[in-house]
């Protein structure tokens, strides 16, 4: 009998697991498809482009680095935002369990770091600017 008292007092224990496990797993799965629509709807408005020009001809090193540094800017905060998600995400389905607390307050530090290396960009490539004398 003592037996089944015990397995009677893990089984709630396992269940609140399973049912976290569900919630990321309906999380995830919202997540992808919601990835897939957009790749999807992007990639049908661009199959077919009516004319192609080559616009990306940079006439000098100066040039050349500022497109550099929009590019880097752009990255860093689109991964920035993906970060931001992936904590605020975290946070709501953690259900007050500490170690996801804990995950998600890496992943909102994470976000912050990327947000100001990318309002940084501009003055990193000013520096390497000076360097090489563009």
């Amino acid at each position: 009998m003592s037996t089944d008292r015990t397995n009677l007092r893990v089984a709630p224990e396992a269940s609140a697991s399973a049912r976290h496990q569900r919630r990321w797993t309906r999380a995830l799965a919202v997540a992808g498809t919601t990835v897939a629509l957009l790749v999807l709807l992007v990639g049908s408005a661009s199959a077919t482009p009516p004319h192609t020009e080559i616009l990306a001809i940079a006439s000098s090193l100066g040039e050349v680095i500022d497109n550099a540094r929009n590019w880097i800017m752009g990255i860093l905060a689109g991964l920035a935002t993906l970060f931001l998600t992936i904590a605020g995400a975290r946070y709501l389905l953690g259900g007050g369990d500490p170690s996801e607390i804990e995950k998600a307050k890496t992943a909102f530090r994470a976000a912050c770091l990327g947000y100001a290396l990318a309002m940084l960009a501009p003055v990193i490539v000013a520096v390497l600017k000076s360097i090489v004398g563009a």
